[in-house]
């Protein structure tokens, strides 16, 4: 192809999924250095894609209701699409005039989210785009403008306690364990400094884990850094142990060797991609039938000790070299 080639991306409302999903978007990116990309999100997913490179405009859907779709279609009618990717599967991406559409269907069951997102572009299965965002230099220098000057230069752990779910939480205790062995001074990132993202909220979740090494060494950023800026401070972290939360996925979009602690949820269609998903003596099937709905009150991680996470994050670090 020669020229411009337009390409309308739609991605998902929730910004975990559009984190999963982001291998799709770098793909296209990367294997058509002509394209310019539209990319339509929420609130929630759009600022994730704010520096993509040959970035034309970024549209952000407010609401899900029929007035904003309708004024969505008013601003991308008018151009003929070379490729519409559209993530949500929605009506409106029928209806454009375009080369080409890309339109997510009914995932198959039991399919990884990610190799459900390449499906989109009917990419062969040893073809799929690992997720992935792109964060800009004005980005990674926002995030590490917070990093203190006074903790060294050693390899950072990053830590992501903080879930949405108290049955997906982890005990705070156990990443300071954790965490601990590591940055120890006989461990694998001896002398290395400690990363907690997250949210405001998660601050309390992360209190007993700061205290794994010496203050100097932490850098805490929840609460304090757009997920974008999240992303690119992780980055620059060695490895990343967390939940099964938004934070693990962006570890794994920034390319960070990636440890999760998995209960009551899916590691199969959810793990982190290509990464170690961690888990104690129950299966998923088994707190399916405890929670049937997993809603419950219930502090469902309390069965996976620390040692086997510590176990894994050695071995992952082992093979990283």
């Amino acid at each position: 192809m020669i020229g411009r080639f337009p390409i309308l991306y739609i991605a998902e409302a929730d910004a975990e999924d559009a984190v999963l999903s982001s291998g799709v978007l770098a793909h296209l990116v990367d294997s058509l250095p002509q394209a310019t990309f539209t990319i339509v999100g929420s609130a929630a997913s759009a600022p994730l894609f704010a520096d993509t490179p040959r970035l034309t405009k970024l549209i952000v859907l407010e609401r899900e209701g029929h007035f904003e779709w309708i004024a969505l279609w008013n601003q991308v009618r008018g151009t003929k699409w070379g490729l519409v990717v559209d993530m949500r599967g929605s009506d409106l991406s029928g209806k454009l005039r375009r080369e080409r559409r890309a339109v997510r269907g009914k995932a198959q069951p039991g399919l990884h989210a990610v190799e459900a997102a390449a499906a989109v572009l009917k990419l062969e299965p040893e073809e799929t785009p690992a997720p992935r965002l792109f964060f800009s230099e004005q980005t990674l220098a926002e995030a590490r403008a917070l990093f203190p000057a006074s903790g060294g230069e050693g390899p950072i752990l990053a830590v992501g306690p903080g879930v949405e779910w108290m049955g997906k939480r982890w005990p705070a205790e156990r990443y300071a364990k954790v965490a601990a062995q590591l940055l120890a001074d006989d461990g694998p990132l001896a002398g290395g400094r400690l990363m907690i993202v997250g949210e405001e909220v998660d601050r309390e979740a992360a209190h007993t884990i700061r205290y794994a090494v010496p203050r100097a060494r932490v850098i805490e950023l929840q609460g304090r850094l757009t997920r974008l800026q999240t992303a690119a401070a992780l980055s620059q972290a060695a490895l990343y142990v967390g939940a099964d939360s938004i934070w693990t996925h962006l570890a794994v979009a920034a390319g960070v060797p990636t440890v999760a602690v998995f209960g009551p949820s899916d590691e199969t269609t959810r793990g982190p991609w290509k990464g170690q998903a961690v888990r104690g003596p129950r299966s998923y099937q088994e707190f399916k039938t405890l929670d049937p709905r997993l809603n419950q009150a219930i502090q469902h991680m309390m069965d996976l000790p620390w040692e086997r996470v510590l176990k894994a994050a050695i071995r992952v670090l082992k093979v990283r070299g």
